[in-house]
């Protein structure tokens, strides 16, 4: 029989145990306001000092057994969902996430938590380097620079893996997204503006100054490296190297059509 208290392997679940590393998740979201929803609580051992907060608590797990457990002793303020959070539809009204993620799940979670509506922040716990590559530190992966005009990426600290049971190959990540209340472009936009960023990171040509004037319609390798110029950034500079505000003028310069392909000679 597998011990849940342990967690189970099909779930990849590894329980948070430091004490000093909950501390730090409350913490961090009672910075925040509003209901709380909880992604896989497993034993409950974040749901508790949670609830310790007072707000409303909907803990979703998608372990049967750890639910019903959960379920049997949770405080009052707190409501315990069997399902899997993948397909677990999320309020429309603002709301707050928290959990500690499967690693091997941290990009289906993340994906789903980025097009889901209503919350403000998101305070994740993940495998260290996604943590890292998620916030950008060392430059941004495709999926963070999608997504960077509408939220925040921070990385708030490392968590050994100690910190678990069973303990994990690698170390954790504390992960921070916070919805701008005033986004950098239109959620309209924001189809195009994906596949700009898609396109760029997918497009042939080595360095930023030929990927960019073969695929977007900035110009010329001379107007590419004269823009280029204007970030502070070199020809040979990738895209996980533009921040933000480059992507965003990138974006309004060039109107995020591709450029167009000359007509071929019969």
């Amino acid at each position: 029989m597998p011990t849940y208290r342990h967690g189970r392997h099909e779930h990849g679940q590894n329980f948070l145990t430091d004490k000093r590393t909950l501390d730090t998740v409350v913490a961090v979201i009672n910075a925040t306001s509003g209901p709380i929803i909880e992604i896989g609580p497993g034993g409950g051992a974040l749901t508790v000092p949670l609830a310790h907060l007072g707000r409303p608590i909907t803990a979703v797990e998608i372990d049967s057994h750890l639910a019903k457990r959960l379920a049997s002793w949770a405080p009052r303020n707190v409501t315990v969902v069997e399902a899997d959070f993948l397909a677990y539809r999320l309020p429309s009204i603002p709301h707050v996430l928290v959990g500690n993620l499967p690693f091997h799940m941290t990009t289906a979670i993340m994906r789903r938590i980025l097009h889901a509506p209503g919350w403000t922040d998101a305070v994740l716990l993940v495998q260290w380097e996604a943590a890292r590559r998620r916030a950008g530190v060392g430059g941004s992966t495709m999926m963070t620079a999608q997504w960077a005009p509408w939220f925040e990426f921070e990385l708030h600290g490392r968590v050994p893996a100690r910190a678990f049971i069973p303990q994990p190959g690698v170390d954790g990540g504390l992960l921070l997204i916070h919805r701008r209340a005033e986004p950098l472009l239109s959620p309209r936009q924001r189809r195009q503006f994906q596949a700009l960023v898609h396109r760029v990171y997918t497009g042939p040509g080595h360095g930023l100054a030929r990927i960019l004037a073969r695929n977007t319609q900035l110009g010329s390798l001379k107007e590419t490296t004269s823009w280029l110029a204007c970030q502070g950034l070199s020809p040979s500079a990738l895209p996980k190297h533009l921040n933000t505000s480059a992507w965003v003028d990138l974006f309004e310069t060039t109107r995020s059509s591709p450029p167009k392909r000359a007509r071929r000679r019969s």
